[in-house]
């Protein structure tokens, strides 16, 4: 059976929400040059620098930070709030997406979107395949954004949920009783 680039794309999009990068799909054997024709003949749209999407796959309630993450590249990754926005926690409505990365973004980014300058290194995990910072650590980045009560609600939720681990769960509570 004859795999299309289509099918090859719709594989890779159906693990990241829906997008595709460039990048993406020519490490699984698409070329980059037939982006854009595929876009011309339907069902993928160009969303922004090396980023598409396909519009047959569903949008969820985490498409918009799977986009913003995507469309800083590739070591991009959640922050503060977001990270507590993203998992539905501590009440949060953040106006923009805080988006960490260790490299100058030139391109331009959606109002939606702030990009904030971190040093490597930072420890990044994923939350619904999307990268994120540490859970602990967003929520100790949050103190004096978020109150100190419900900061303390989301961590206790959090822990509930295995989210957090012991030793997290404890630094986390200790740090947020002071």
């Amino acid at each position: 059976m004859r795999t299309t680039y289509r099918g090859v794309l719709r594989e890779i999009a159906y693990d990241n929400h829906g997008y595709v990068t460039t990048a993406d799909a020519v490490s699984a054997g698409v070329p980059a040059v037939e982006l854009p024709k595929l876009t011309a003949r339907g069902g993928l749209d160009h969303i922004g620098y090396g980023l598409y999407r396909l519009t047959d796959i569903p949008p969820t309630d985490d498409d918009q930070f799977a986009e913003a993450t995507l469309r800083a590249g590739d070591d991009a990754y959640l922050r503060g709030e977001s990270v507590l926005a993203l998992l539905g926690l501590g009440d949060v409505n953040p106006t923009k997406i805080t988006v960490g990365t260790s490299r100058r973004i030139r391109r331009a980014m959606p109002d939606y979107v702030k990009i904030t300058q971190m040093q490597a290194g930072t420890k990044v995990t994923r939350y619904r395949g999307i990268r994120a910072q540490l859970l602990s650590e967003a929520l100790l980045e949050c103190r004096g954004q978020v109150p100190n009560t419900r900061l303390r609600d989301a961590a206790v939720k959090a822990r509930a949920e295995g989210l957090l681990t012991t030793a997290e769960w404890n630094r986390v509570r200790k740090e947020l009783a002071e």
